[in-house]
């Protein structure tokens, strides 16, 4: 191609595609063209340095060298063997190769990265007579192969190593888990700060700053810095087609825009790790002065604010940020105390830590209180931009963002946040708690008034009627509201924990019509609302978001820390896992099922089905039966039903515990001549353990034969209670029937009092 008509791709950060774009076109660049994970452009040499200087989004700038075909080894080395390298390759100069891609030939990235370094180093010994050294960590003319299919592309990595490396940080000596520059870089610019930067007035903040990149990043576009002037490497220092004339013109362009005292002296030529001292004025290269925001940063940590000013001073632009060691909601004072208020407009972004990366989530509330403060003590003009992967910060901050951006922060998936602050529209609730106190909560949503009034006038008709009815655990809200579709189930402390209240909150998933962003403020809010109204420590307040899973009926969710406590059933005492099952180890809904069992089991022998945690054994030991078998696939749930029996005084002989596959246990019951006078067979809907081999248990498709099994080893006169959940479940009497077996159903008379709005919660029968 004609020099003039080069393509080029310039990556960046995934969900940054179109700010990357705006800045490219911005260069004057041609055809620019957002794409994954980066942007396609043409033009000359000039278009590429002018990226590499200035794009502050850009990771990589590469010249797309050739497009070939690479169907299997031989194919891609003949290929690449064939491009005229001794036109692209200074004498000298060191190579790297790296390749990114396979297909049904070519699986090992190394193996293909090999090929082409081969191919590459095989084409110059030819052409020179030498084969050029490799140098894989800071090579002269990097190359870099992207593979699909039977297709590759080769391109020249412009810009050498990554462009977020600015030159400012040094490795090793930074705080925990800092922004890359270049996300950072991004985030300020999707955030408009590069359009407040230059408005009259502005000023720049964050109160949380760590390695100070933010503000470094600030800094750089408010003073109009090229961030590549921090650097003296680049990927075409070994590229023969190099022009350093066009660089250098391009070079000098860039250190005339810099709005900063000296900036020749600053960056021409300095070492990255050079300390750059900025005095406190700013004027134009020209000399005349200029008007620059105001940038602070604060970090409660002294050890990261050093860090950051020492960062400050390699950018050469420590001049022009204020850095404070205080708490974020202590900062809008502590700029108060020094008699300068901040400006009536300006930008403030905030990576608080969160869960993944510093913090435990149980630290989260006190952060988010300290970042709410901070955002109290600036003007109602001000933007908010925050990446986090946590959307519970709505509901700290009591707003709802004007617009997010799914993006990743390292390994971790985060949202970028903006809020446009205007305190007067924050939204808050002032409420009163069961026990009359009052308190203002922020919310995210504004019709979480009406999901706290709801829970509120269920809860105090709810509390009342579980004292009265001896109830410990029990459910005050099932979605309700359409619009907040969630539960609310309270677990009274026993034993150990008597005096103590739980809450579990757990979201249903919302229908396909149904915004997620919108579902997810309102969950955060309503988990900032019950524990108010309840009158319980938000350190007691446990949730789960249900998720359906792929190929089968069950819920799943990986499992989080656990969390246990002992709550109180009819009298017996039950160990509940609050945080790290879906199922908290007690399915509240068949509490009335479980004293029916115990009044059946006087003088019985009783066998418990899918047993899970043994709650139906213990109720049918405390009412009198003989013996008990208690059977399931799970070993974990095996031993957590014999806590349960063993903390109830039920440790003898009589009662045993069994791992196995249910329908396999019967079939092998049944040759064994036991028989039982009472089953309770509650089956999970669907089931495909790893225990079960290849086959599968579904509760719709193979009830008749594992009740047909069941009343194999019923004895005479014996009776089998059978529950499922499935709400749509349909059994099939009529095959039961022809099995020589009588049903009743008795659903209707198993739904308890908290469970009425949901008649269809599960379904209930007694098999004779």
């Amino acid at each position: 191609m004609a020099k003039t008509d080069w393509e080029f791709f310039a990556r960046c950060a995934g969900g940054f595609e179109s700010v990357l774009a705006a800045e490219l076109k911005a260069l004057r660049v041609r055809q620019v063209r957002p794409l994954k994970g980066g942007v396609s452009f043409f033009g000359g040499i000039e278009a590429a340095y002018r990226a590499c200087l200035w794009s502050r989004t850009a990771t990589r700038v590469q010249l797309v060298l050739a497009r070939i075909g690479a169907h299997d080894a031989q194919e891609l080395y003949d290929n690449v063997f064939s491009v005229p390298w001794e036109q692209q390759v200074l004498p000298g100069a060191t190579i790297a190769v790296r390749a990114h891609g396979e297909n049904s030939n070519l699986r090992n990235t190394q193996f293909t990265a090999l090929k082409v370094k081969d191919a590459l180093c095989d084409r110059l010994r030819a052409k020179r007579g030498k084969r050029p050294d490799v140098d894989p960590h800071d090579p002269d003319f990097s190359l870099d192969l992207s593979l699909h299919n039977a297709k590759a592309t080769l391109y020249l990595n412009i810009s050498g190593e990554s462009l977020h490396r600015r030159g400012y940080r040094k490795e090793g000596v930074q705080s925990e888990a800092p922004l890359k520059e270049t996300l950072a870089a991004g985030i300020l610019l999707a955030a408009g700060w590069n359009r407040i930067a230059h408005s009259a007035d502005a000023a720049f903040v964050d109160p949380m700053c760590g390695s100070g990149t933010f503000a470094i990043e600030a800094a750089l576009i408010a003073a109009d810095v090229a961030p590549g002037l921090l650097r003296n490497r680049w990927g075409f220092d070994g590229w023969a087609l190099h022009n350093e004339d066009a660089w250098q013109a391009e070079r000098a362009a860039a250190l005339s825009r810099a709005r900063l005292q000296d900036a020749a002296r600053l960056f021409d030529g300095a070492p990255a790790e050079a300390p750059m001292a900025q005095d406190d004025a700013s004027a134009a290269a020209d000399g005349t002065a200029v008007s620059l925001p105001r940038i602070v940063a604060a970090d409660i940590d002294p050890r990261a604010v050093k860090l950051a000013r020492q960062n400050a001073e390699r950018a050469g632009i420590a001049g022009l940020v204020e850095f404070h060691v205080c708490d974020a909601g202590e900062l809008a004072g502590r700029i108060a105390a020094d008699g300068a208020p901040l400006a009536l407009q300006g930008l403030m972004a905030v990576n608080p830590p969160y869960g993944e990366r510093l913090l435990s989530a149980d630290d989260l509330p006190k952060t988010y209180a300290a970042l709410a403060k901070a955002v109290a003590g600036i003007a109602g003009g001000w933007t908010l931009a925050v990446i986090t992967p946590d959307a519970t910060i709505d509901t700290a901050l009591g707003f709802t963002p004007e617009r997010t951006l799914a993006c990743f922060n390292g390994a971790i998936e985060v949202t970028l946040r903006v809020y446009r602050v205007d305190l007067a529209a924050r939204h808050e609730l002032a409420l009163v708690s069961l026990s009359g106190a009052e308190c203002t909560v922020a919310v995210a949503e504004e019709g979480s008034a009406q999901f706290a009034a709801r829970l509120r006038k269920v809860a105090k008709e709810r509390v009342k009627w579980a004292r009265r009815s001896g109830v410990s655990c029990y459910r005050v809200y099932d979605a309700d509201l359409p619009d907040y579709s969630l539960s609310v189930d309270v677990y009274e402390g026993a034993g150990p924990d008597e005096g103590l209240r739980f809450l579990r909150i757990a979201e249903y998933q919302a229908p396909a019509s149904i915004d997620p962003a919108r579902a997810a403020r309102r969950f955060s809010d309503a988990l900032a609302i019950a524990p108010v109204i309840f009158d319980v420590d938000p350190a007691h307040v446990f949730s789960k978001v249900r998720r359906r899973a792929r190929g089968g009926g069950q819920y799943r969710e990986a499992k989080d820390r656990s969390f246990y406590a002992c709550t109180a059933e009819g009298g017996y005492l039950f160990e509940v896992d609050l945080n790290g099952y879906l199922d908290t180890g007690i399915f509240l809904d068949h509490r009335t099922t479980r004293t029916m069992v115990g009044q059946m089991a006087a003088g019985t022998r009783f066998l418990n089905l899918f047993a899970y945690t043994g709650t139906a054994t213990v109720h049918a030991a405390g009412g009198g039966a003989h013996t008990t078998m208690t059977v399931d696939l799970s070993q974990t749930y095996l031993e957590w039903a014999w806590g349960n029996l063993r903390e109830n005084g039920f440790t003898g002989k009589e009662h045993r515990l069994e791992r196995a596959d249910v329908m396999q246990w019967l079939e092998a019951e049944v040759r064994r001549d036991d028989r039982y006078d009472l089953i309770f067979c509650d089956p999970p809907t669907f089931s495909n353990s790893k225990s079960k081999g290849a086959g599968t248990f579904d509760v719709q498709r193979d009830h008749v034969e594992l009740l047909k099994r069941a009343a194999a080893v019923l004895a005479p006169g014996g009776t089998i209670v059978f529950s499922c959940n499935l709400r749509s479940f349909k059994l099939d009497e009529a095959a039961l029937r022809d099995a020589g077996l009588a049903v009743s159903d008795i659903t209707a008379q198993t739904i308890p009092h908290d469970f009425e709005r949901n008649p269809k919660i599960h379904h209930c029968y007694l098999i004779k």
